[in-house]
C-alpha cells in the first residue's frame, strides 16, 4: 500500500485498553537502539505492562493506528499550567510518515482544551535527530539537566509555547 493511501487513526489509551502488551513492545522497539547512544539508559527499558496501565490511569495517553496496526503512542502528564510530553514512540517501520507530528498535534489540542500555556518534554543531549524533529514541530530548548551521578548535560528541556 502506498504512503498516500495509508489510514491513520488516533485513539485514547484508557486503563481498560486491551493492547498493553503490544504497546509495551512498540515502546521497547522504538527506544531499543537509543541505549547504544545514550547514557544513562532510557527508562523505557524498565517499563512493564503494569506500569503502562498505571500511566494510562494517571496520564492522558494516545495511540495511533496505521492501517489497523499500532504504530505510535504518546503519554501526557498534566502539570497544572502545562503538559509534559513523555514516551513519544513511533514504530521503526512507521517512521517518516508524520506520526510524531500527528501525536504532538493531539497533545496541543489537549493542552488548549485545558487552557494550558505550553508543552514541555525532555530529549537526550546525544539525540540530535530527535532535537531537530522537535524543533521542526515548534519546540525550543529552554533548559539543560544532568542525571544523578553525571557531570555533563544529559538531557535538554524543550518547550512549545501555545498561542
Amino acid at each position: 500500500m502506498s504512503e498516500q493511501n495509508r489510514s491513520f487513526q488516533v485513539f485514547t489509551i484508557t486503563p481498560d485498553y486491551d493492547g498493553f502488551d503490544t504497546l509495551l513492545l512498540l515502546i521497547q522497539d522504538a527506544f531499543a537502539t537509543l541505549d547504544r547512544v545514550i547514557d544513562p539508559p532510557s527508562s523505557a527499558g524498565r517499563l512493564t505492562t503494569e506500569i503502562l496501565h498505571y500511566k494510562a490511569f494517571k496520564e492522558t495517553a494516545y495511540g495511533v493506528l496505521c492501517d489497523g496496526e499500532l504504530a505510535g503512542c504518546v503519554f501526557l502528564a498534566d502539570k497544572g499550567d502545562h503538559l509534559y510530553l513523555g514516551k513519544l514512540a513511533v514504530g521503526k517501520k512507521f517512521r517518516g510518515l508524520g506520526l510524531a507530528h500527528l501525536l504532538v498535534e493531539q497533545a496541543e489540542k489537549l493542552a488548549r482544551q485545558r487552557a494550558m500555556s505550553h508543552i514541555d518534554l525532555q530529549v537526550r543531549s546525544e539525540l540530535k535527530d530527535n532535537q531537530r524533529l522537535f524543533t521542526r514541530l515548534g519546540f525550543e530548548v529552554v533548559g539543560e539537566t544532568m542525571h544523578p551521578g553525571f557531570d555533563r548535560v544529559t538531557s535538554l528541556t524543550m518547550r512549545k509555547t501555545l498561542v
